[in-house]
């Protein structure tokens, strides 16, 4: 498991102070890229050394409580799914009390830089992905 630290931003709410539904994902987003970085597959890196790409083709969440301006989140990150050509990573946000605030799970598949094909996973990342 792999954890993201972070504190909900006056820009990540709405008019009712809670955290914007959309917003949720962005976070769990930023917690993916965490969780690459730290098996050494930084995005950055992906991007512009890979010959593959790992675009989201599926995501969900689902809201348990609100989160407001300042609230500290924990994201936590799982690989709940390791298919041939795909990859399903789970998150839980936890608030301060470790109250689960909300969930989320996206669903990556590897697919060629040039083409956009879909191929199986690269062997070094499968390796990394299955280490967590």
């Amino acid at each position: 498991m792999i954890t993201y630290q972070t504190k909900i931003k006056l820009h990540e709410t709405d008019a009712a102070g809670v955290l914007f539904f959309v917003n949720q994902l962005k976070i769990v987003h930023d917690a993916f890229e965490v969780l690459l970085e730290s098996i050494g597959f930084a995005v950055a890196g992906l991007i512009n050394e890979k010959d593959f790409l790992l675009p989201i083709v599926h995501s969900e969440s689902d809201y348990k409580l609100p989160l407001s301006v300042g609230d500290p989140v924990e994201v936590q990150t799982v690989v709940a799914d390791l298919g041939e050509t795909s990859f399903t990573i789970a998150y839980t946000l936890l608030d301060a009390a470790q109250n689960i605030a909300g969930t989320a799970r996206t669903v990556h598949v590897a697919v060629d830089k040039a083409t956009y094909a879909k191929i199986p996973l690269p062997a070094e990342l499968r390796k990394r992905l299955q280490s967590l």
